[in-house]
């Protein structure tokens, strides 16, 4: 009997061998098209997370000197037309 086993056996284990490499093939190809993406990406000379805060906030304080500067105007245009 045990002779009607053995190619069961052989056939699990080779069934086993035979997911645990299409397995490791697959982790190559991920790992392989990860790799490219990212070769992609520092090829794009994108710009950083850190990089594009500190200039939001540039943009974001310019903003606000500006709307600071233009009520100024305003005041002194109002302040000139009285004096005329």
């Amino acid at each position: 009997m045990q002779s009607k086993a053995k190619p069961f056996d052989d056939l699990a284990n080779l069934l086993t061998n035979a997911m645990g490499a299409a397995k490791g093939m697959g982790d190559e190809v991920k790992a392989a098209g990860r790799a490219r993406v990212d070769a992609i990406i520092a090829d794009m000379d994108l710009v950083g997370r850190d990089e594009f805060e500190i200039v939001k906030a540039m943009a974001a304080a310019a903003r606000d000197e500006n709307e600071a500067l233009r009520k100024e105007l305003k005041s002194l245009k109002a302040k000139i037309a009285k004096m005329k």
